[in-house]
C-alpha cells in the first residue's frame, strides 16, 4: 500500500504537560498503518497525519518519514500480531512502547483511525496508557523456543486423549494398567497393536518387568475387538507423537544451547523447590536472566498477575480477583507451586498445610505461586541462592517468633514469665 500524503492541523490541549516532545502513534492494522505525529509546544500539541501500508518497503518509508519529523517516541497499541512487523522495523531507530488496547478504548460509536492514534499520544503525554513489557531481541527468540515447546506438550498430551478414546472403541483397556501410554512399554504394545497383532499373550509380554500389572492383568486389559480402521488410526497417531518427540527433543537442545551464558542463573533457579531445569528456562525466557525490567517483587507480581487485585469504590474492595497478566507464567506458576506443595519437608508444604485449612486449596496454593513467584524476583535479580528452612518452628526466626507468642499468652494471662535455656539452667544446677 502506498503511503498518502500528510496532512497538518493544531489542535489546543490543556491537559498536556508543557514539554518539547515530538511523539508518533500509530493505530495497528493488518494492512494499513494510521500514523499521527504530535509536537507538544508549550501548550500546544501540533499534528501531522500520514497513512502507510505494513509491507517491508512501507515501513522502511514509515520510518524515514519519522526520522524526518524529528520524532523520539513512538507508542502503538499492542493488536494480536499486527504490532511485531512495525516493531521490528523501528526498535532501532526510536523509543517504542507498547499500549494494551483497552486502556486507549474511545467512546462506542466514535472509533476512527486517526483518532485512536492521536488518543494514543494524548494518553502517553498524560500518563494515562497501560504499557506492555517488550523484551530484547534475543529474550523474544527464548519465548518463541519454549512456548513453541509447551506448545508441542500440549499436543501430546491431546493425543494421548485421542488414542485413550480410540481403544476404548477397540474395548482394550490399557490405559487401566499402565499409567503412561506413551511409556515404552505402552508404545511397544500400541506399536504392535497397530502393525495387527491381536493376541493378549503376546502383547502382554512386550511390557516391561517394573509394571506394577500382573501378567493376567495385561492380557485381559488388551483382549478386544480391533478393526482394520481402528489399527490404521492408531498407527496415524503414533507417528504423530514421533515426530512430536523429536522436534521437543530438538527445541531442548536449542534452548539449552542458546540459554548456555546463564547456566549459573538457572541452576540456582533449579535450587528451589517444584522447579526444575526445563521450569527455569521457561522463566528465564519470560522474564528475563536478571528480571531486571522488574525493580520489585511488587512489580513483577502484578506483572505476572499472581497477585490479589484491587476494585476499589468509596474506600472498599469489592473484588480481590488476580489481575490479568502473562499468561504463560500464570500456567507455569500454578504448576510448580503445587511441585513445591508436595516436596517433603520443604517450607512451602508448611506454609500450604497452614494456609488450606482457613483458605482451601484454589486460594492457598495461588499464594504459594505468589510466594514462588516472590522469591523467583529475588533469586534472579539479587543473584543470591536458595536456603531452605524447612518446616515452621525449625529455623532461628520463627522459634524467636513462637517464643515472643508464648510469652505474650502468658503475660495476658496474669503471669511475669522468665525465659531461662534448658543448657543453662542444668549448668547452674549443677
Amino acid at each position: 500500500m502506498s503511503c498518502v500524503p500528510p496532512l497538518s492541523r493544531s489542535v489546543t490541549e490543556e491537559e498536556i504537560v508543557q514539554t518539547n516532545q515530538c511523539v508518533a502513534g500509530i493505530d495497528v492494522h493488518k494492512k494499513m498503518l494510521a500514523v499521527v505525529v504530535g509536537r507538544v509546544q508549550e501548550r500546544t500539541l501540533d499534528v501531522e497525519r500520514a497513512k502507510f501500508g505494513t509491507t517491508t518497503r512501507d515501513l522502511k518509508l514509515l520510518s524515514d518519514w519519522l526520522q524526518a519529523c524529528g520524532v523520539e517516541d513512538v507508542v502503538m497499541e499492542s493488536t494480536g500480531q499486527y504490532h511485531k512487523p512495525v516493531w521490528l522495523q523501528l526498535e532501532e531507530q526510536f523509543r517504542l512502547h507498547l499500549a494494551q488496547a483497552q486502556s486507549n478504548r474511545g467512546p462506542k460509536g466514535r472509533k476512527r483511525d486517526f483518532a485512536d492514534a492521536l488518543r494514543l499520544i494524548k494518553r502517553f503525554l498524560s500518563e494515562d496508557l497501560i504499557l506492555s513489557y517488550v523484551p530484547d531481541a534475543e529474550q523474544r527468540l527464548w519465548r518463541r523456543l519454549t512456548r513453541t515447546k509447551v506448545s508441542l506438550g500440549d499436543q501430546r498430551k491431546r493425543l494421548q486423549s485421542q488414542v485413550e478414546g480410540l481403544l476404548e472403541e477397540m474395548m482394550i483397556k490399557l490405559s487401566s494398567v499402565v499409567s503412561d501410554l506413551f511409556g515404552l512399554s505402552g508404545r511397544r504394545m500400541l506399536a504392535a497393536i497397530a502393525a495387527g497383532e491381536q493376541d493378549p499373550v503376546k502383547l502382554a509380554s512386550l511390557g516391561d518387568d517394573r509394571l506394577k500389572a500382573s501378567e493376567e492383568q495385561l492380557q485381559e486389559a488388551l483382549t478386544g475387538r480391533v478393526r482394520s480402521v481402528h489399527r490404521m488410526l492408531l498407527g496415524l497417531y503414533l507417528k504423530q507423537v514421533e515426530l512430536i518427540d523429536e522436534q521437543i527433543a530438538a527445541l531442548e537442545r536449542e534452548i539449552s544451547q542458546v540459554m548456555l551464558p546463564y547456566k549459573s542463573n538457572i541452576e540456582r533457579l533449579g535450587e528451589i523447590p517444584g522447579l526444575g531445569a526445563d521450569s527455569a528456562q521457561q522463566i528465564i525466557a519470560e522474564m528475563g536472566p536478571e528480571a531486571a525490567a522488574f525493580p520489585s517483587a511488587g512489580q513483577a507480581a502484578s506483572w505476572v498477575g499472581v497477585c490479589p487485585g484491587r476494585e476499589e469504590s468509596a474506600g472498599e474492595s469489592h473484588n480481590n480477583r488476580s489481575p490479568k497478566g502473562n499468561r504463560p507464567m500464570r500456567r507455569l506458576l500454578n504448576q510448580l507451586a503445587w511441585a513445591a506443595v508436595r516436596t517433603k519437608g520443604s517450607y512451602f508444604q508448611d506454609l500450604f498445610r497452614r494456609l488450606v485449612v482457613r483458605k482451601g486449596p484454589k486460594v492457598a496454593i495461588w499464594a504459594i505461586a505468589h510466594r514462588l513467584l516472590r522469591l523467583i524476583w529475588k533469586v534472579l535479580h539479587q543473584k543470591v541462592h536458595y536456603l531452605e528452612h524447612g518446616p515452621r518452628g525449625s529455623y532461628p526466626q520463627a522459634i524467636q517468633k513462637r517464643k515472643r507468642a508464648l510469652v505474650r499468652q502468658l503475660q495476658r494471662l496474669g503471669y511475669s514469665v522468665q525465659i531461662n535455656p534448658i543448657q543453662d539452667t542444668a549448668r547452674a544446677e549443677g
